[in-house]
């Protein structure tokens, strides 16, 4: 199960509505949030780093946009790596060639945000948002079981989807 609350960020345990009127938190499987989640991915035309959750321990997969790395608890250090990483998106995606604008990093890249230097090194996969979103859909839709808490959709023009 997954709740998706599509514009609203939590900032220190406290919404932060990102869309007014924000639309409705609802509570799904996770085929359905990949349904539901992958079309607006797909039409997002920002930059993302996207970091492949961890199937066994998550409980949140959020965007959070860089200039809230810091209100988000982002440690200086974690949040400077990524903004970084998202600063330097470019290129072809390696699915269809098309421009890349997301960067996605595996769980064998990088397997916990205290891993800074990995985040700042780890090749990724370049993707356009169509093949990115595939992806993140696609990962979340290999976990067996998860009860998600707490998933977003993107509100800005470059941040990360990262997992807690």
């Amino acid at each position: 199960m997954a709740t998706f609350i599509p514009d609203t960020l939590y900032l220190r345990g406290k919404p932060a509505p990102r869309r007014i009127p924000a639309r409705p938190e609802v509570s799904l499987c996770l085929d359905c949030l990949g349904t539901l989640l992958e079309p607006e991915l797909a039409a997002h035309s920002g930059r993302v780093v996207a970091f492949e959750p961890d199937g066994e321990s998550f409980t949140q997969y959020f965007f959070v946009a860089c200039e809230d790395f810091a209100a988000a608890g982002l440690r200086p250090e974690v949040a400077a790596a990524i903004e970084k990483r998202v600063e330097n998106i470019g290129g072809s995606c390696g699915e269809c060639g098309g421009r890349a604008t997301w960067l996605w990093i595996s769980r064998r890249e990088v397997s916990s945000l205290d891993q800074t230097e990995r985040i700042e090194e780890s090749p990724g996969a370049m993707l356009c948002a169509k093949h990115g979103a595939a992806k993140l859909c696609e990962a979340l839709g290999k976990i067996d079981e998860a009860n998600l808490f707490y998933v977003n959709a993107p509100y800005s023009d470059s941040g990360a989807y990262v997992w807690i």
